[in-house]
């Protein structure tokens, strides 16, 4: 009976969070899905003067879009590991974060989207060119990459001014070895899997999952680093 019951609590406790992973992943979807339609439509795309419309459109959208969408799925996966949250109301809970967040989301979307223009600007017209400054700015390109998915953890997780979080992101981006370590393969392999091998997972799965293992590797570093200050 006990193994029985264990059996199917675990069965349980997996449904469970395969819904709160699913339909977080499937929230965010929905609420980007402007983006995801001009994303198809930009990759049919033949015309270079049909791209330029589309990375214009997009350096607007992705601010007013996609930040909010992603700093409120952040937030929902940052209740599921610090308040121990079910799964319970999600839509609920999803759109009061997108809405609290909105503005300090979309302040930081219009700098990194500018920060991202010019860095994929630069990383297109160096490629043919010159090959270590490619390679710098690759390596570059990793280090934003990972700024960026921190934002969204210190965004959802102090209350700060925008300097402020951008100051703290990049003190704990810059400063935090095992954090950017930890961030960098995770995000990386878990979009390869997504992209590569089983893509069927990019609906369901991949994006709420991915700001689950990154806040979840920002929170142990947040707690490490109070731990020694607490010990000084």
């Amino acid at each position: 009976m006990n193994d029985n019951s264990g059996f199917m609590g675990g069965l349980y406790l997996i449904a469970e969070w395969g819904m709160k992973f699913s339909v977080t992943n499937l929230l965010w979807i929905l609420f980007n899905l402007p983006i995801v339609l001009l994303v198809l439509v930009f990759l049919m795309m033949q015309q270079v003067q049909g791209w330029l419309v589309l990375v214009i459109v997009l350096f607007f959208m992705l601010p007013l879009l996609f930040f909010p969408a992603t700093t409120a799925m952040f937030a929902i996966v940052r209740d599921w590991i610090i308040k121990d949250e079910d799964g319970h109301k999600l839509f609920k809970s999803y759109w009061k974060y997108y809405r609290e967040n909105y503005i300090r989301s979309m302040a930081n979307g219009f700098v990194l989207t500018s920060v991202w223009l010019v860095m994929l600007g630069d990383i297109y017209y160096f490629m043919d060119k010159s090959l270590i400054v490619a390679l710098l700015l690759m390596i570059m390109t990793i280090i934003l990459f990972v700024f960026t998915i921190n934002l969204f953890s210190v965004t959802v997780h102090y209350h700060m001014t925008f300097l402020k979080a951008m100051k703290s992101t990049f003190v704990t981006t810059i400063g935090s070895p095992v954090l950017f370590l930890a961030v960098a393969i995770s995000c990386g392999t878990v979009l390869y899997m997504s992209l590569h091998v089983v893509r069927y997972l990019l609906p369901f799965l991949t994006f709420s999952f991915l700001a689950y293992l990154s806040f979840s590797a920002f929170y142990r570093n947040y707690l490490k680093v109070n731990d020694k200050v607490r010990a000084i």
